[in-house]
């Protein structure tokens, strides 16, 4: 029995030194380890390239609003930096778009808003409807309007269903 209560006694302290030096070690991935692997995934995310026919119908400069028309369509997204992801606070973000109010040549189809500290913007509009065949937004970050040093974008993102009553769309801006 003595032989016993040694081996488990031998086999407990074992698996508590093995028990206490993975999780010493898994501490240390987890915090200086996920440290060195995020710049590494950071690092390839990739900037948002303009779409094609997202600068249709822009008007340079429209006015920053708290939302266009009589509202009931959220067009939402995020705002971030390649390279790091840091969200970016304070971007000026345009949208517009044919709408039940007005066509997306309108300028009352037009505003901008800024994003909030976490890179968010949200503008409220009159519902999205289709023009040429499809419902679809239109937002930029235009460079022209901003100091920050980023290149312009233009998105044309599509709605699944032009029964949706609202499209998110995120802009990774690089420098220019």
């Amino acid at each position: 029995m003595t032989g016993e209560i040694t081996m488990t006694r031998t086999h407990q302290a074992r698996r508590k030194v093995l028990v206490a030096g993975a999780m010493t070690v898994g501490a240390a991935l987890t915090s200086a380890g996920f440290g060195l692997l995020a710049p590494l995934r950071a690092q390839g995310l990739a900037p948002t390239r303009t779409m094609r026919g997202g600068d249709n119908n822009y008007r340079p400069g429209a006015p920053i609003v708290n939302r266009i028309g009589n509202g009931g369509f959220w067009l939402t997204g995020t705002v971030r930096r390649a390279g790091d992801g840091a969200p970016l606070p304070r971007i000026r973000i345009q949208v517009w778009a044919h709408t039940t109010e007005g066509h997306e040549r309108d300028p009352h189809s037009h505003g901008a808003t800024l994003t909030d500290a976490n890179g968010v913007f949200r503008m409220e509009m009159p519902q999205i409807v289709p023009a040429f065949g499809q419902a679809h937004g239109h937002l930029a970050y235009d460079a022209q309007y901003d100091d920050n040093g980023f290149a312009t974008v233009f998105l044309r993102p599509l709605m699944r269903s032009a029964r949706d009553t609202s499209l998110s769309a995120d802009f990774i801006l690089q420098q220019a």
